[in-house]
């Protein structure tokens, strides 16, 4: 394996592993609202799809709180 490889791997597990967690929390309770875009941040630096998912997820939270504002 290369070192560009075994770092996709290791930034897939870490982001996966933290999504999942924020996925599990919204059943659960806990602070998903924080840990869904942390998990996707750090998919982000790999995939594009999570990347763009990140965007309207941060995109939408601002749209949220500027109608309460």
């Amino acid at each position: 394996m290369t070192k560009k490889r075994i770092k996709k791997v290791v930034i897939s597990i870490i982001g996966g592993t933290i999504l999942l967690i924020g996925l599990v929390m919204i059943i659960t309770p806990g602070p998903s609202i924080l840990i869904i875009p942390a998990g996707l941040g750090i998919l982000g630096t790999e995939y594009l799809w999570a990347k763009r998912l990140s965007i309207k997820f941060k995109d939408t939270f601002h749209k949220i709180f500027r109608r309460k504002a």
